[in-house]
């Protein structure tokens, strides 16, 4: 063999050998998300994660929050076609609350008013409000992959196993499906990476009339309050908060949307043509969230709170409780970092970088 092939056979066994090893640097990520659709917080969290060269998303675990689950699954199906990544799992959860209702929560509002926003019990994007098992024509076109056979809960654990200590949980829809996996496996929480979550109110400062006379309601906790003080409790290793409060200093304007239109991605068509506004509150609620986890550096301000939720029937259920250190309860509550402030501009060219960035090819993994 002369030199040259010599050469050419290195250089070609040291890129085989870095590929999986490429595979096993990426972050593990569990993305757990009520993902209505098509457009939408929820979805374009989502394309954020999945774009992003440093992730490896073992799953996509889906379960009723802005919309009914069954609805969600055949959204996220259709978006992984739509940007070739039918290679990730869409995993079906849960599709109702704990011990939380519709019907119970009707009866609640005729003792303590009104409830703004309920998601999928009282919210439908593009379309009536629907039942649980209802799936209503889909602008971007009805999938023709299959979801998962197993459900949410066991996926997770599952993963849990077989990458201890190695997988992020990136939660930003009710607490359900974790509550589930936690009351299978003990171990599941403490055998995780960590949590990012979006969910939480403590005291924003805003004009919107949804968290004005109501500061400490946030959905994605009060939806199913039972699961996340299950999921406050349990023994995370890091629990990271997105709340309200530094969720509503950020805002999907026309320009950003704009912005990511002029990119020839798939992630950036996607945006270009479901993207929606909806009033003057267009908050970047999950994109944050997942950014973040990505780049710590985008946070300028965090502090560490003690955290729970009201499990009272009367007036504040589902309200985020919060505690320092100093006045915390005696019973065992997590700390929890919670991000108070940003570099919006930062958070805003990274997200539109990531939308418009190549859609990563998938990879092999055991799943």
């Amino acid at each position: 063999m002369n030199r040259m092939a010599s050469l050419a056979l290195f250089f070609s066994l040291t890129l085989f050998c870095a590929l999986p090893l490429r595979a096993q640097d990426k972050r593990k990520v569990i993305i757990d998300q009520d993902c209505a659709g098509p457009g939408g917080t929820d979805m374009q969290s989502v394309l954020a994660l999945i774009n992003s060269p440093e992730t490896d998303v073992l799953g996509i675990t889906v379960l009723t929050g802005d919309a009914w689950r069954d609805e969600e699954v055949q959204h996220t199906l259709r978006l992984l076609e739509i940007i070739g990544r039918t290679d990730i799992p869409v995993v079906p959860g849960a599709v109702f609350p704990l011990v939380n209702s519709k019907e119970y929560i009707a009866r609640w509002e005729t003792l303590y008013g009104k409830v703004v926003y309920q998601g999928a019990w009282n919210y439908a994007k593009g379309h009536s409000v629907h039942g649980p098992w209802e799936i209503p024509p889909m602008p971007e076109g009805t999938p023709t992959t299959k979801a998962a056979s197993e459900d949410a809960a066991h996926f997770m654990i599952r993963m849990a196993h077989r990458y201890p200590h190695e997988v992020t949980i990136y939660a930003a829809g009710p607490m359900t499906d974790l509550a589930l996996a936690i009351a299978l496996d003990a171990h599941f929480a403490e055998l995780s990476k960590e949590l990012i979550v979006m969910a939480g109110s403590i005291n924003p400062n805003t004009d919107d009339p949804e968290f004005i006379l109501t500061p400490r309601r946030e959905f994605n906790f009060w939806m199913d309050p039972e699961a996340s003080h299950a999921v406050l409790r349990a023994h995370w290793p890091r629990i990271v908060l997105t709340t309200v409060d530094i969720s509503v200093k950020t805002r999907m304007t026309t320009e950003l949307i704009n912005r990511i239109k002029t990119g020839d991605s798939p992630a950036a068509r996607y945006v270009g043509q479901y993207a929606r506004q909806h009033g003057e509150y267009n908050y970047l609620w999950d994109e944050l969230a997942a950014a973040a986890w990505l780049d710590p550096s985008l946070i300028t301000k965090k502090e560490s709170r003690y955290m729970d939720v009201d499990l009272d029937r009367g007036a504040g259920y589902g309200n985020t409780l919060t505690w320092t250190d100093q006045d915390r309860p005696k019973l065992e509550v997590q700390p929890v970092e919670v991000q108070v402030d940003l570099d919006a501009e930062k958070f805003y060219k990274m997200f539109v970088d990531m939308l418009r960035a190549p859609t990563p090819q998938s990879h092999v993994v055991e799943r």
